[in-house]
């Protein structure tokens, strides 16, 4: 990689990157690279040293002028353009200088210039998307360089990078002849798959299931046969063990140990008992049963909330703000909320006002992020608003601030047109002949206005 031969932007330990192909233009990369200590982006000056947001000067440099005005600014036919507002929050607000770190990102010098003529548009600083000019003059190509200012948004990049790619079926037939398997392709394509049970044979499944050996149940004979494993927890196991798949048990490493990062899997709160057992096994350890996680001073507890109650684990609010902690650490903000909403519903909640305050910065961090920190917090409660629905709750219901946003606002706030875009065209790809006759024919009625276009539709399947 041309960055890391040239040591650009400083030594570069470690980078990841991913390569993305957009249906409506060429293949692009998403790249996060982690630099040493001593080449960290840390100050203003730094910063404003590898990042621009401005306009360059054509007198000094015309040719990187002409690759930013061709490249790097944003105008009004853009793709992200929607009702008259780009989802990217251009135009951004003038500023003087730079600034470090606003919750998680850097606000980059764009100072108040003379507007530039741009074919029929007239732009300035405010239009300009972050670049770094060394990149720009060597690749002569859109290339958005941001930095990234703190832990909390490092999440993000990670995410982005490894969501995923869209997939495609592509066979090649002879001229004229029609082999198309749609139920092979439906086994092998789709993204949910059906599970088959045969009558009769449920009994065997749960036998076979009962005498199968699981990393817990090994867990358990691995605190009969090894005195100096009771003192490990559950989660913390794999630091000191590595499970042996064929043989189905824990074995003691032999080095690497130190390097061993350990989480649970997440579990939903709606999934109760599951979600308490995990709670469990985060704290207790040495049992060499379920039996004895379910023991609570000798005795006995029906359900694994019984015991987290026996326990103390569940005063209070505590778990909820357990829980919301650890899901702030890997889950977007629209997640958090989602969770939030869910605790809320389900939760039996204590003080939900005091939960609030104390997760809001992590609840609103995107549109803290896109819009500021006054507005931020009143889309966050307009979105949990509409996800209290489901639970037959309100804001107000719950003593927290009621905000007034129109739906459509909303809507637009927590859509993106890109993201959205990409989804339609992998979808529409998916569509045999049929279908997308069904498609178009309602597409066509969506949009054409005329009074005699049919509204109503009846579409009836197997």
């Amino acid at each position: 990689m041309e960055i890391c031969k040239t040591n650009e932007f400083g030594t570069v330990l470690a980078y990841i990157y991913v390569i993305e192909i957009q249906k409506r233009g060429l293949p692009h990369a998403h790249i996060l690279l982690t630099l040493d200590s001593e080449s960290k982006i840390r100050t203003k000056d730094d910063i404003d040293k590898f990042v621009s947001a401005e306009l360059p000067d054509p007198c000094t440099d015309l040719r990187l002028f002409r690759i930013v005005t061709k490249c790097m600014d944003k105008c009004i036919n853009s793709p992200c353009m929607r009702d008259g507002q780009c989802c990217k929050s251009f135009s951004k607000q003038f500023q003087d200088d730079t600034e470090e770190n606003v919750n998680g990102y850097p606000i980059y010098r764009r100072r108040a210039t003379e507007p530039v003529q741009v074919g029929k548009y007239s732009i300035d600083n405010r239009w300009v998307v972050p670049y770094n000019p060394w990149l720009l003059k060597t690749f002569n190509a859109h290339i958005n360089v941001e930095v990234c200012a703190s832990v909390k948004s490092v999440k993000y990049l990670y995410k982005y990078v490894y969501k995923g790619h869209d997939a495609a079926s592509v066979k090649i037939q002879k001229e004229g002849a029609l082999d198309h398997d749609e139920i092979l392709s439906f086994v092998e394509g789709r993204y949910q798959q059906p599970i088959v049970y045969q009558d009769g044979q449920g009994t065997q499944a749960i036998e076979r299931a009962a005498l199968r050996k699981t990393t817990l149940t090994s867990w358990f004979e691995l605190h009969k046969n090894d005195p100096s494993a009771h003192n490990i927890s559950y989660s913390d196991i794999p630091q000191y063990y590595v499970f042996d798949k064929s043989a189905t048990n824990w074995k003691k490493r032999q080095r690497g140990g130190q390097n061993v990062i350990e989480r649970l899997p997440v579990v939903s709160i709606l999934d109760t008992e599951r979600y308490y057992l995990r709670m469990l096994l985060l704290r207790k350890s040495g049992a060499i049963s379920v039996d004895e996680i379910l023991t609570v001073n000798g005795l006995r507890c029906i359900t694994f909330q019984q015991a987290c109650q026996g326990y103390g684990l569940l005063r209070g609010d505590q778990q909820w703000r357990d829980a919301l902690n650890e899901a702030a650490q890997f889950q977007s903000p629209r997640q958090l909320r989602m969770l939030f909403a869910m605790i809320c519903g389900f939760g039996g909640v204590e003080d939900v006002p005091d939960l609030w305050v104390q997760h809001q910065v992590s609840l609103c961090e995107d549109f803290v992020h896109r819009y500021s920190e006054q507005t931020g917090p009143h889309y966050a409660l307009a979105d949990i608003e509409e996800l209290l629905t489901s639970y037959n709750l309100s804001l107000q219901k719950l003593h927290l601030p009621t905000v007034d946003l129109p739906a459509s606002v909303l809507e637009r706030a927590n859509f993106d047109v890109v993201e959205e875009q990409a989804k339609a065209n992998s979808y529409t790809m998916q569509l045999y002949c049929e279908q997308r006759n069904v498609v178009e024919i309602l597409l066509s009625a969506v949009y054409n206005n005329a009074a005699d276009t049919p509204k109503y539709y009846f579409l009836d399947g197997p």
